[in-house]
């Protein structure tokens, strides 16, 4: 199997489930989908019900083309769709793959679920997957984002400038953050063993 092939499964610590997105998820993803807050800095915009649905569309078109694999995110305590990250830019033979994509809804901020989902996301991709690098993506305005990869040990190597179109015609600065497989058990630590606050410390959409 390969890595893609490898990558979407469901995965779950107790706090949260991560599963492959299907296209029975589009009612539950659009109930938390539907604030302006979320999309600040993410590459897309959802406004109304045509842009969410371009944008929930471009998500099941991206994982059926093994562009990416993205995940439905469920909180377990309420039982509620919490939003979604993604596996990307996915390079078995170099051993590497981008975390990204990644957002929750209003009320699943600042409680743990996203460190819990970034935990299992990382553990998936060193553990099982035999990752030797994981990256990371977000705007080089997005502070509390820069803030909250730097407060889990993730290294940041530096701004692509000018690296992608922005909905409002600008062009967004990427910076570019990774936890080696080295890096790893440290990493681990920090997010098993640190407050659920300075990973969630951060806006809502991360990446994009």
């Amino acid at each position: 199997m390969t890595w893609t092939e490898r990558a979407a499964t469901v995965l779950d610590d107790g706090a949260v489930r991560l599963r492959p997105l299907t296209a029975a998820d589009r009612d539950a993803i659009r109930s938390v989908a539907m604030d302006p807050a979320i999309w600040r800095y993410f590459v897309s915009r959802v406004e109304d019900e045509t842009s969410f649905a371009a944008f929930f569309d471009a998500m099941l078109a991206d994982h059926a083309a093994r562009r990416r694999v993205v995940f439905h995110i469920t909180d377990l305590a309420s039982g509620r769709t919490a939003g979604s990250m993604s596996y990307g830019n996915l390079s078995e033979a170099d051993r590497r793959l981008e975390i990204g994509w990644s957002w929750l809804g209003r009320d699943f901020r600042g409680g743990g679920v996203n460190r819990h989902a970034k935990y299992l996301l990382l553990h998936h991709a060193f553990d099982r997957l035999g990752a030797e690098r994981v990256e990371f993506k977000t705007d080089r305005r997005n502070e509390q984002a820069r803030r909250a990869l730097r407060n889990i040990g993730a290294t940041e190597e530096g701004t692509l400038r000018s690296f992608n179109p922005m909905p409002d015609g600008t062009r967004r600065d990427a910076v570019y953050y990774s936890v080696l497989r080295a890096e790893w058990p440290g990493v681990r630590e920090r997010l098993t063993a640190a407050p659920a606050r300075p990973l969630d410390l951060m806006d809502p959409a991360d990446q994009g």
